[in-house]
């Protein structure tokens, strides 16, 4: 894991920045790193980003303690396992660090809600594409059948065209990485869905 030193160390100034105690936690890859609007999308929230680039679901394991620490969370949000199958890990192996996960949060922060964001469709990586829509079948099959006050948002239904194929407008020229439009889609799936869950804290 020491690849991900300069991205983790860059994690840790940014968090001692923040003017206030976060109360929603965005941690991930870079899908959420690369979230330039995070902050004013989801102010009400007071939310912090902590995604480094080139994240696996193992990588958030593995540092999970040393960047979560200082925090007491009323949500978490997580995005993170296209890497895994990217650099050839099996559906079931980012299954098993997504369970690893679940047990870090359930740890550290205990019934917490934890929303995690479906592993997303890519034309940069369309050709593991059935590992992506199996890895996402084993994570919700899971949650809807196991888990309490954790939360399946699938975003890759409106990702995609008539044809099953992913929308070119919602992807960087490099077809992988989000464009400003992919964002905006996922707020709009994603921001009701937290209102939701989190209305009786927000009306408190």
């Amino acid at each position: 894991m020491f690849w991900y030193k300069d991205e983790i160390e860059r994690v840790e100034k940014e968090r001692n920045k923040l003017e206030y105690e976060p109360g929603m936690i965005f941690y991930g890859s870079s899908s959420i790193r690369l979230w330039d609007t995070l902050y004013k999308d989801f102010a009400m929230f007071y939310p912090i980003n902590l995604g480094f680039g080139g994240s696996t679901l193992e990588a958030c394991v593995w540092f999970f303690e040393r960047i979560m620490q200082p925090f007491k969370p009323n949500h978490i949000v997580v995005y993170a396992g296209d890497n895994d199958l990217g650099d050839g890990k099996k559906p079931e192996q980012v299954f098993s660090s997504f369970q690893q996960l679940c047990s870090c949060i359930h740890v550290s922060f205990g019934n917490v809600p934890f929303t995690f964001i479906s592993i997303k469709p890519s034309i940069a990586r369309w050709k593991i594409n059935h590992s992506i829509d199996y890895t996402n079948l084993l994570i919700k099959r899971a949650i809807d059948q196991n888990a309490s006050q954790t939360y399946f948002v699938n975003v890759n239904e409106k990702m995609i065209d008539a044809k099953g194929y992913p929308v070119s407008k919602f992807y960087e020229p490099d077809g992988l990485h989000l464009s400003a439009e992919g964002y905006l889609l996922w707020k709009d799936i994603l921001l009701p869905h937290l209102l939701s869950v989190n209305d009786g804290l927000l009306n408190s």
